[in-house]
């Protein structure tokens, strides 16, 4: 979607959805991977899942959180549109590693465990991250770092959301652009 593209991914709770909002609010291009490009799908060969064959009271929670991708020939096809000079695609996914190498450059935010506890016990039970299963995954990951892409400019998100945007706009050459 742009002629420079970014992917901006962290786990639940660090502020990937909000600073998307912002992008969009300055006006720039943005795509929201979670709404517009997940799906529930094999792990290893992408296929679609029937999520009505999957009982969610019975599925452990680490279980179905691999099942969370993003549509790879969604993604390619929008990154070769380049009708915007800069798109950002917000979100996490498990199978990034199949796209990740088409970004011009990759953010993962990052907050300290303390945040991180309080912004997920803030957040409705029907949004992930909101009950204590998935709560006690989300830290376990956060952790372990299992899910952060490789080699990606990590960026602190416990600072006030403006300063958490500005710092990626000022990595993307951005800054001071004026796009209000």
């Amino acid at each position: 979607m742009g002629v420079r593209n970014y992917l901006i991914e962290g786990v639940s709770g660090t502020g990937k959805t909000s600073v998307a909002t912002e992008l969009q609010r300055r006006g720039y291009h943005v795509i929201h991977g979670d709404r517009e490009l997940a799906y529930e799908g094999d792990p290893v060969t992408g296929e679609p899942l029937d999520s009505s064959a999957l009982d969610q009271n019975i599925l452990d929670v680490a279980f179905r959180h691999r099942l969370h991708l993003w549509d790879v020939d969604k993604v390619k096809s929008l990154l070769a549109d380049k009708s915007h000079p800069i798109s950002f695609f917000c979100g996490g996914s498990r199978n990034f590693h199949r796209f990740i190498d088409l970004f011009d450059e990759v953010f993962v935010l990052d907050v300290d465990a303390v945040t991180l506890k309080r912004r997920l016990a803030e957040r409705p039970e029907d949004e992930f991250g909101g009950k204590p299963a998935e709560q006690e995954l989300v830290l376990q990951l956060h952790a372990s770092k299992e899910d952060e892409p490789r080699n990606a400019r990590i960026i602190d998100a416990t600072a006030q959301l403006s300063s958490v945007v500005d710092d990626i706009l000022s990595s993307c050459g951005e800054l001071n652009q004026n796009r209000r």
